[in-house]
């Protein structure tokens, strides 16, 4: 056996866990939905057909399509009910909706009227929304019971420990009883704890102990990534137990941008700063631009009409202003605006709009005011080169001068610039006329690569409409 052989052969392989609870509210789901089905067939008995079964079949599996689109067999325990079952509801609407598109096409019909499709779409739902309530209640109070728990410990009496611990409680998905944290160091050296957690109950030595007694059943390792030494020698000692033993990786010590996990044949790896738009997600964001931007067209085909004729009425000049700035990896797009200045500047150094400026057109106040001079972005969108919701782009030359200001602000572009974003609905729109007002809407672009998820991109939108019908720093 070759050296490459030997150590393809002895490379370890990271492997993602598989929650029992996710396989069970799968089954409880296409239970929802059979049972739908067997409902209407037995108010309408001559629903009883091999076609109507196929078609309930389509439909379980366009739920479990649109389902892993939504994200929505993730951990939903430490947030409000009203949020799964929304997510719920949408996936079995889209479900439907893809169900009618595959009958179509293929011209596979059933005996399935309106009435008894209104019958399913409104039963499924019923019945899923009350099992998984009852799902989350059953391992809440397990969980806070500690029926079937296991123990378990930190090593590290640490922030990150902390955070763990925290985040172990807040979720029934673990069903975990907290014994209490072990640490080395001197009091003074440990992490401040909040009364109601277990503090630190002895040094590693004690741990292995308890390990291997039985007494700890699973170990969270804490510390930080320069201990590496310190880590070994425990693991060493612990390998002599039975104990469940985990790695926590002090990477916030990073700027993570949607970090993630992979194997590259074997070897894990994490991203640090990563595009959050990968695989499905990718495509449904794309979705989503295509038909909220063809709607807005649809919405402000006159009204754009009518400004770019008042554009060419009231000033000199070409009615869109185009614009190159930064696009997604820092690539150079062409941002379309109607033009509101009396100059259309693309120079190395261009100044921002500020509150009465002289170079406006006699209608440019208002275009701003009321963003309508952003309504050609839409064809932007159906382009690609922008999305509907993402970091607004900036001109080439802020970004030149203020990515020598700011750390992480070229992170921004790891995603497509947007018409609207969570840094503009949250107030941070217009001009910044101060550093500290671009590291806000910075940090507002971070958090948005962090958190992205379609309901925060739904929010953004009705957002923006409050914000467009009450301008503030719009200039």
């Amino acid at each position: 056996m070759s050296m490459t052989q030997i150590s393809e052969a002895a490379r370890p392989a990271i492997h993602q866990t598989r929650q029992w609870h996710v396989l069970l509210l799968r089954l409880l789901d296409a239970c929802s939905i059979f049972f739908g089905m067997y409902f209407i067939t037995r108010w309408f008995p001559y629903l009883d057909s091999k076609a109507t079964t196929v078609s309930c079949l389509v439909a379980f599996a366009s739920f479990s399509f649109v389902a892993e689109l939504l994200g929505l067999y993730r951990d939903w325990s430490s947030l409000a009910v009203t949020r799964e079952t929304a997510c719920m509801l949408l996936t079995w609407g889209c479900s439907l909706v893809l169900l009618a598109a595959v009958g179509n096409l293929s011209e596979y019909t059933t005996e399935l009227s309106l009435w008894s499709l209104g019958i399913w779409f409104l039963a499924t739902p019923v019945v899923a929304s009350g099992l998984r309530i009852c799902f989350r209640t059953l391992r809440r109070w397990t969980t806070d019971r500690g029926i079937g728990a296991k123990s378990f410990a930190v090593v590290g009496c640490n922030e990150l420990g902390v955070e763990l611990v925290n985040a172990i409680g807040k979720s029934s998905s673990f069903n975990l009883k907290f014994t209490g944290f072990y640490d080395d160091r001197q009091p003074d050296r440990r992490a401040d704890l909040p009364q109601d957690m277990p503090s630190v109950v002895g040094k590693v030595p004690e741990l292995i102990r308890d390990a291997k007694e039985g007494k700890v059943n699973v170990i969270f390792v804490a510390l930080p990534m320069r201990a590496e030494v310190r880590i070994r020698t425990i693991l060493s000692e612990l390998a002599d137990s039975t104990a469940s033993v985990y790695i926590v990786p002090d990477l916030f010590v990073f700027q993570l941008m949607h970090s993630r996990w992979t194997t590259v044949e074997g070897l894990p790896v994490v991203s640090v700063f990563e595009n959050p738009f990968y695989g499905v997600d990718g495509v449904f964001k794309r979705f989503l631009d295509l038909f909220f931007a063809t709607v807005a067209l649809m919405i402000f085909a006159f009204p754009m009409l009518c400004v770019a004729i008042a554009v060419k009425l009231t000033s000199k000049g070409p009615v869109i202003f185009r614009q190159k700035r930064y696009g997604l990896d820092g690539k150079p797009i062409t941002v379309w605006k109607f033009r509101s200045m009396t100059v259309s500047e693309n120079r190395a150094a261009v100044k921002q709009a500020t509150k009465n400026d002289s170079r406006l057109t006699p209608i440019g106040g208002l275009l701003r005011k009321t963003s309508l001079d952003e309504l050609p972005q839409l064809f932007n969108v159906l382009t690609g080169a922008m999305s509907m919701v993402g970091p607004r782009p900036h001109e080439s030359s802020h970004n030149e001068q203020y990515r020598t200001q700011i750390s992480g602000y070229m992170l921004r572009h790891k995603v497509k610039p947007g018409i609207t974003g969570l840094a503009q609905v949250r107030g941070f729109r217009g001009e910044t006329d101060t550093l500290e007002k671009m590291e806000k809407r910075i940090e507002c672009d971070h958090q948005y690569i962090r958190e992205w998820s379609v309901w925060m991109d739904l929010k953004i939108l009705i957002d923006t409409v409050r914000v467009v019908l009450k301008p503030q720093n719009a200039y």
